[in-house]
């Protein structure tokens, strides 16, 4: 869903269109705002939740911010709303039936009646992802702002890693960190081989978890590089578990086609919160 065009003037009486995405999970909030005529980041804010929450305590938390953020108050020409949950999988386009998307989930996730069930076709595969959105969230937001679009997080992270620039030639192994949970993508030739999402708790789990499935599918972590980006630096205990066990691992920078300004740096470890634009 898209909303129209409209003109923002600040208080500078210079013109600009401005953008806002929110990724929402039981985990946490992310806010970014981009203001389109100078492409640059103007406001920036990442909220980590002490636990993992319910989707109504999600609802009251990102109601609480937008009533207590002054910069959230704004009118915006878009409005994004990221979806980041494990209630997803992806199938191959040739298998996919719209009538058929609770049968994708129900075998992996448990899924309620009154669950809705969205899906997106993944432009750089042929495939598609399946996946529940917090509906109350998607509410919400359409009282408070009107028509918006919505996607889900892997949407954007398999979209972005599978272009040209990001993907290799050959096997690719992609970790995606976040605060309590990572995304494991593996590419060959540039088509996706698998994509899953891991929660942890210490760095041992977080290494079980990408050593397991790197031997499942007879990876020699000795061998294959591995790339890293998102929450995570060279000083983390994660980084240097993975170091410890995976022979070749590279630190990777987040592009992106915005500036981001100094008091704004740490929105890099927001993979899918910056390319969602």
């Amino acid at each position: 869903m898209e909303i129209g065009l409209k003109i923002i003037q600040n208080s500078n009486n210079k013109y600009r269109h401005e953008s806002l995405s929110v990724k929402v999970s039981l985990n946490g909030l992310s806010f970014c705002i981009i203001d389109e005529s100078k492409s640059s980041v103007v406001f920036a804010k990442l909220i980590s939740f002490d636990q993992k929450i319910t989707a109504e305590k999600l609802l009251d938390k990102i109601t609480h911010c937008f009533n207590t953020e002054e910069t959230l108050k704004h009118s915006f020409d878009k409005v994004r709303v990221i979806h980041d949950n494990n209630i997803q999988t992806v199938v191959p386009k040739a298998l996919f039936n719209e009538k058929n998307l609770a049968d994708y989930l129900k075998y992996s996730v448990k899924l309620l009646q009154t669950d809705f069930i969205a899906y997106e076709n993944l432009a750089t595969i042929e495939a598609v992802n399946v996946y529940v959105p917090y509906v109350n969230v998607n509410n919400y937001i359409f009282e408070r702002f009107g028509s918006f679009e919505y996607k889900h997080s892997s949407t954007i992270l398999l979209n972005t890693l599978l272009k040209n620039d990001y993907s290799k030639e050959g096997l690719g192994i992609y970790v995606n960190v976040k605060t309590s949970d990572f995304d494991l993508i593996i590419t060959k030739n540039k088509t996706l081989l698998l994509h899953n999402k891991f929660e942890y708790q210490t760095a041992e789990d977080f290494i079980y978890y990408i050593l397991f499935t790197m031997e499942q599918l007879e990876l020699n972590p000795n061998e294959m590089p591995l790339e890293i980006f998102g929450n995570i630096s060279t000083q983390s205990e994660l980084y240097k578990i993975l170091y410890k066990y995976v022979r070749y691992v590279e630190l990777k920078n987040t592009k992106s086609s915005y500036t981001v300004p100094a008091k704004f740096s740490y929105i890099s470890e927001d993979f899918t919160l910056l390319n969602s634009f």
